[in-house]
């Protein structure tokens, strides 16, 4: 179906209602581009090589913001509408040699089009072998949207699309509406394409013109009705990205609990779109689930966690107030509160990160702790290893960083500084409020402070010089 297919995602708009610098369609919700998300779903019906996005406003920002997607661009210099879009698509096929039987079009800035209702678009279409078939929708309230006129009720067929303005009397009380994606044979569809004109309050090519086109030509139009109108809903201010942004993830957490995810207050978590998580998990209100993160079953991750592009096996604990970026966190370990584990981190299985540790760049194996007001970054920590309180890897000499290696069943004491580069072997002991810049050997006592000195009688002398 994807050699007779190709897909033309229309994102050379503005957006000019968002009042924003940034391009419409790379706007963001559930964590990624309206664009990407878009495409994400074209991709699941057709190659890349079969999807053409057609660019124009900030069409350099947009091409590198999904072009490892591997689908193709086709530049719109100047947007002229939607209808003008597809004029150029099919010049650039001219001038290529492309040639395709059928065209799915969508719009880059309507990202919660499902799957299922793209395939039955496809689907339906091929089955009617109509010359254009229009995805629709029955919102509640459908003012200010063309309204779709069967030919009769019930009728897959269409007489037309009546902008609101135009609608008769006996019209009004309408209710579907169009969405914007179409399914076009090509043949028709480029035969009729230039008899579209701008002859509208716009000054713009739009390609819903076709359908009344189409019909007069003697060709069949018809519709089909998408299950849910969020699913064609696309966003002109931002108010109305948020609310897609919160349809998205209530979509999203309803997924989860059905598949085994305990969500306490979901309406009060963030989970993006790409994020994975176990069944018997539970997330408790106002956590975070950023990125491409993986959580595993069985795991329980606290109020006020981020955890962002990470991944968690099963059975973690994750106490309140977290931050994870980029970390890997392995079976049975616990991590918290207040602990930030940056990028690179990963602790094993049954290791320990406690209240307002920092990690970054480390690895901690399996049953290693260290569970208080630590900063641990470029090390290597080995199994059963316990770091004191106040214990930091001293990393970064003003010019390069440099690594600590801490081994097996070390036992490092509070406040101690480790100026890397530095090795403590297997078994060593770090006597408390050590700086140790020099490596310890295996199953040795490492101190690196002053002898402490007692004055006698130091005080009472202060205190009278200070009377007098």
């Amino acid at each position: 179906m994807s050699e007779r297919f190709a897909i033309a995602i229309l994102a050379a708009g503005k957006g000019t209602r968002l009042k924003s610098a940034r391009a419409k369609v790379l706007h963001q919700i559930g964590g990624k581009a309206l664009l990407r998300h878009v495409i994400d779903t074209a991709l699941q019906v057709a190659l890349a090589d079969d999807i053409y996005v057609i660019v124009g406003h900030q069409a350099a920002a947009v091409e590198a913001a999904v072009g490892e997607t591997g689908v193709g661009f086709v530049l719109q210099a100047e947007q002229g509408g939607t209808g003008h879009a597809i004029q150029v698509l099919r010049d650039a096929w001219q001038s290529s040699g492309q040639q395709y039987s059928d065209l799915l079009v969508l719009s880059g800035d309507v990202p919660l089009l499902a799957l299922s209702t793209l395939k039955e678009l496809r689907d339906f279409h091929l089955r009617e072998r109509a010359a254009m078939t229009i995805l629709t929708a029955l919102p509640e309230d459908p003012a200010g949207y063309g309204r779709i006129l069967r030919v009769k009720p019930g009728s897959p067929e269409v007489a037309a699309i009546v902008e609101q303005k135009s609608l008769a009397p006996d019209q009004v009380q309408l209710r579907e509406i169009n969405s914007g994606i179409y399914a076009f044979q090509t043949q028709p569809l480029f035969a009729h394409l230039d008899e579209v004109t701008a002859a509208n309050a716009s000054g713009e090519y739009y390609l819903t013109d076709m359908a009344a086109l189409l019909v007069r030509a003697g060709e069949r139009v018809v519709a089909l009705a998408a299950p849910r109108t969020e699913e064609v809903l696309g966003a002109n201010t931002i108010a109305e990205m948020v609310q897609l942004d919160a349809t998205l993830r209530a979509d999203k957490a309803k997924a989860l609990m059905a598949a085994g995810v305990t969500i306490f207050a979901p309406e009060s978590c963030v989970i993006d779109a790409e994020v994975e998580v176990g069944a018997d998990t539970i997330l408790e209100p106002f956590v975070q689930l950023r990125g491409k993160t993986v959580v595993g079953s069985g795991c329980t991750i606290r109020s006020y966690s981020v955890v962002q592009n990470s991944k968690l096996a099963d059975g973690v604990l994750i106490r309140n107030s977290c931050v994870l970026d980029g970390a890997t966190v392995e079976t049975g370990a616990q991590i918290g509160p207040f602990a930030h584990l940056r990028p690179d981190s990963h602790i094993g299985a049954d290791a320990r990160v406690g209240a307002f540790v920092e990690t970054k760049a480390m690895t901690m194996a399996a049953g290693a702790k260290a569970n208080h007001l630590s900063y641990l970054g470029d090390a290597e920590i080995g199994a059963g290893a316990n770091i004191g309180a106040g214990t930091i890897t001293s990393n970064y000499d003003g010019v390069e960083k440099h690594k600590t290696v801490i081994g097996a069943g070390v036992f490092v004491g509070s406040n101690s500084a480790l100026v890397a580069p530095v090795t403590i072997g297997e078994g060593a002991y770090v006597a408390a409020g050590s700086v140790i810049t020099e490596d310890v050997p295996a199953d040795a006592l490492g101190i690196g402070r002053a002898r402490q000195v007692n004055k006698e009688g130091w005080a009472a002398k202060r205190g009278a010089k200070k009377k007098s």
